[in-house]
């Protein structure tokens, strides 16, 4: 698996992994992943085999308040490519990412039914902040998770 950072021709296989693992409400908008992965106050890293986009994740840097915050916006992985380890990698990544910017903590929203991605957060040293209800489209509740990072 070769992991690297997101090029402006990566948009469409992307976008394409977003519909996949994602229907509406609940799915970003083209444009806003295409402002999303733009942004310069976002790193974009992709996972591909053969050439074939496997999977995404996006952390946003926050300058505000001294040192930057990161937030994860999302972490994708095709459906055929789960159970791989690909999540847990995209998550070292953009954690390095954060660290370089000089944030000292990162944190995220997950959906509450969406153990596999629970059990990730957990195994890399996320820990449970609290719950977000209604975050999600049609109510859906959210954990909060966070973590500190480490200047490794």
């Amino acid at each position: 698996m070769l992991y690297r950072l997101f090029h402006p021709y990566d948009f469409a296989p992307l976008y394409a992994i977003e519909e996949l693992c994602f229907q509406p409400p609940l799915r970003f908008s083209r444009a806003y992943m295409r402002h999303l992965v733009e942004s310069a106050a976002t790193a974009t890293w992709i996972a591909e085999e053969d050439a074939q986009m496997q999977g995404f994740a996006i952390v946003d840097l926050d300058p505000a308040a001294g040192k930057p915050v990161a937030y994860i916006q999302t972490i994708e992985v095709t459906p055929a490519s789960r159970g791989k380890g690909i999540g847990g990698q995209l998550l070292l990544r953009v954690e390095s990412s954060a660290r370089n910017a000089g944030a000292q903590s990162i944190w995220l929203h997950v959906d509450v039914e969406n153990l596999d991605a629970i059990r990730i957060y957990e195994k890399h040293g996320y820990e449970r902040q609290g719950r977000a209800e209604h975050y999600y489209a049609r109510n859906r509740p959210a954990f909060v998770y966070a973590k500190t990072l480490d200047e490794s």
